[in-house]
This record gives C-alpha cells, structure tokens and sequence, in this order.
C-alpha cells in the first residue's frame, strides 16, 4: 500500500475530539511512509487530515472540483492539487490514487464516498480496503445499520466484512496492511455500468 484515500468532513463537527483525530491520523499516515489522498479542502476535517500529514513530512494530494474549489477553499500548501471537471471525476481519480479508503467523521458526502468504494469492492472492482475510523462512536449507528443488513438478507456476510471498523487508528493501519482480499467475483464488467 502506497496511499491511502480519507474521506472526511468539510466542517468540523461540534466535537473536538473530531479534529484532533483527524489531524493524529493525518501524522499517522504520514510517519508510516504512506501518501494521503483527500478531498484537496482547507477547511473542517479535510483541513485538520491534510496539515496533519504536511506537519509530518507525508506527501498530500488532493482532489477538488472546479465548482467547489472556492467553496471548500481549496488548500493552499499542496504541491499537488488536482482541479477536475465533477464529483464523479474527483471521486474516480481519488480511487485511481489509492491503495486503500478510510472514512472519518463527516456528512452525506463522505458516506456516499465510502459506501461507492464498499460497492465497487463488493462488484470486484477493486481489492483494496475499506475502513471506518469511528471516533468518539460517531459511525455506532451506522455499523449498527451494517449488521441490519445482513441480518435482513440485504447484505451478505462476507461483503459486510469487507469493511473494517475500529476507533485506533494504529490499529486501522496494521489491519490494512495486513489485509488479505476475500475471493469476490466480478458480476460485471465496469465499463458496463
């Protein structure tokens, strides 16, 4: 694994551990060798992951669309920033970028982001993981929601465990490293979707 994919949120959230974590996990990504790929941002958690890992000395390459390059306003120390065309380019070349995707806390968008790299993992689009960092329990419902699934018959077991969760990013880390692929097979070809 050579970089690593973070979704995360463009606020801060009302706790502070929020930033703290995200900023923690950003050196953490950094001192393990690893480069971050992000949502190119300077502001809430996509600001606190990015300086954490440019404090640490770690290559950061973000990924902004035109028409959120004010909006989010897009950071400002990257040596590399790429400005594309639409959400849905921005969320192709960050996977195209990675080798592995994390979620921390964040809204709407850093769930579908997730949940796009658990379905394309689920279609055997691609072999690498998927993990949350649940700080604070932020993401307990959500898992909760997981486990509904597959016991609704929704989801099965192994593509449910194709999403690692813990609150230690330390751990998070040695997992992903350590992650060794299920046997998933292709129902289609991606070009067909």
């Amino acid at each position: 694994m050579d970089r690593l994919c973070v979704y995360c949120g463009s606020r801060s959230g009302d706790n502070p551990s929020f930033v703290a974590a995200a900023d923690s996990f950003g050196r953490l990504v950094a001192d393990r060798g690893l480069g971050l790929v992000y949502g190119g941002g300077d502001v809430g958690l996509m600001g606190a992951v990015a300086d954490g890992a440019l404090d640490a000395g770690g290559e950061v390459i973000g990924v902004i669309p035109e028409a959120l390059f004010e909006r989010e306003v897009a950071h400002a120390g990257l040596a590399d920033l790429h400005v594309v065309d639409s959400m849905h380019t921005r969320k192709r070349r960050m996977a195209d970028l990675a080798d592995g995707f994390v979620a921390l806390p964040g809204g709407f968008g850093t769930l579908e982001e997730l949940v796009e790299m658990l379905t394309w993992a689920q279609l055997g689009f691609h072999a690498d993981p998927c993990g949350l960092l649940n700080v604070a329990g932020y993401y307990d419902g959500l898992v909760s929601f997981f486990d509904a699934q597959v016991e609704a018959g929704f989801v099965e077991p192994a593509h449910r465990d194709l999403l690692i969760v813990t609150d230690d990013p330390a751990d998070l880390l040695a997992r992903f490293e350590a992650y060794d692929p299920p046997e998933i097979e292709r129902v289609v070809d991606e070009s067909e979707i």
